[in-house]
């Protein structure tokens, strides 16, 4: 049987160095961008958590409320994790506009083909998104998300986490001005 994928557009920041809401950036561009490249990447569902700012999402992506997005990034992540039910969860940003389907491709593969089921994205050897979690590892990433950390630490304290390097693809850069 075929492993699903979701993937989730972390989007619930008050993007308060930004000055906005960073799901409000570009008129909604980024967002779609994020939504394309997540399902062009092979994500069967796509969600899009929102907080701050409260936004129709592109089709064919359905929306989900951190209602607690202000406690952090962790909130987002708490709450996009709990709202798919798939084999592989891919976690994206909607700051990473060059991020696309090519980008998500390689590293979903990547994970795919790992016995640990995880995988992340690498631009110039710097870490960056996506990341891909293999479902035996929500209940511990769940366990451990606090404040206004995502997966960072979680992952930095694995050594099973397949770096996919990208930066022949994209920059990876996260826009906070």
């Amino acid at each position: 049987m075929a492993s699903t994928v979701a993937g989730v557009v972390l989007a619930a920041g008050a993007g308060t160095r930004f000055g906005m809401p960073k799901v409000l950036a570009a008129e909604g561009k980024w967002l779609s961008v994020a939504v394309d490249a997540l399902r062009g990447g092979g994500c069967a569902d796509v969600v899009v958590v929102l907080g701050a700012a409260i936004v129709d999402v592109p089709a064919p992506a359905r929306a989900v409320v951190a209602r607690d997005w202000a406690d952090g990034l962790s909130a987002s992540v708490r709450a996009g994790m709990t709202s798919v039910d798939a084999d592989f969860v891919v976690l994206h940003t909607v700051d990473t506009p060059d991020v696309g389907a090519e980008v998500v491709r390689r590293v979903v593969d990547a994970a795919l083909a790992s016995p640990s089921g995880l995988a992340r994205a690498r631009y110039g050897g710097v870490p960056g998104h996506p990341v891909v979690i293999a479902r035996a590892h929500r209940p511990a990433l769940l366990a451990q998300l606090r404040g206004d950390e995502g997966a960072r630490a979680f992952l930095a304290a694995r050594d099973d986490v397949v770096a996919v390097e990208c930066g022949d693809l994209a920059t990876g850069r996260d826009i906070d001005r």
